[in-house]
């Protein structure tokens, strides 16, 4: 019975009508809509991906990312993958071909981001993960994935305030984040 339910589920997300101003990402077999970002968040996004030498790096974002084991698709802020890691067409990237998704928290995305997204990324072994909060001023790099499913996560966890430098391992960076805007603080928990 579960893969009529996951055929189903996959079926639907693909011919899936998402209205102007909304996306929609398929999270551990759950279609999950939410509305647009603001202007802070796209700012931030277009920031670091400005900092990404685009010699060396693919630099896209809003693209859809597979992660076949763990029944998602999602539609990371930025996808980053070495040039030629992913030349076939469609609007899927397989995460193998990944090396870095960053994710911009919205008021709707903070249990999504920091829970949900971490182990989805860590379960595809994608190299770095980088989780940018306006609400809290800072950025949270996520290196050396391990395990599976759920329980996969992350081995080193670096925080830093918005206005260091953010060093992106693999990427080979320090990311300026003193032009990054920041939010009123959420009264939500993670």
């Amino acid at each position: 019975m579960t893969a009529v339910d996951d055929r189903r589920v996959h079926e639907t997300f693909e011919n899936l009508v998402v209205p102007e101003g909304f996306k929609a990402e398929l999270i551990r077999g759950e279609i999950v809509m939410m509305a647009g970002p603001d202007k802070v968040h796209n700012r931030i996004v277009q920031f670091v991906q400005d900092q990404i030498p685009s010699d060396r790096w693919e630099r896209l974002q809003t693209q859809d990312v597979a992660f076949p084991r763990e029944e998602s698709e999602t539609q990371p802020d930025l996808v980053v993958m070495e040039i030629g890691a992913d030349d076939s067409p469609g609007r899927l990237v397989p995460a193998p071909a990944v090396t870095m998704l960053v994710e911009v928290v919205s008021k709707t995305s903070v249990h999504r981001d920091y829970v949900e997204k971490r182990s989805i990324y860590a379960a595809g072994a994608v190299p770095v993960y980088l989780i940018i909060d306006p609400f809290e001023a800072s950025c949270l790099v996520l290196t050396e994935p391990v395990g599976t499913g759920r329980s996969a996560d992350y081995q080193s966890k670096r925080t830093r305030k918005f206005g260091d430098p953010v060093q992106l391992p693999i990427v080979g960076i320090d990311l300026d984040t003193s032009r990054f805007g920041t939010l009123p603080p959420l009264t939500v928990t993670r």
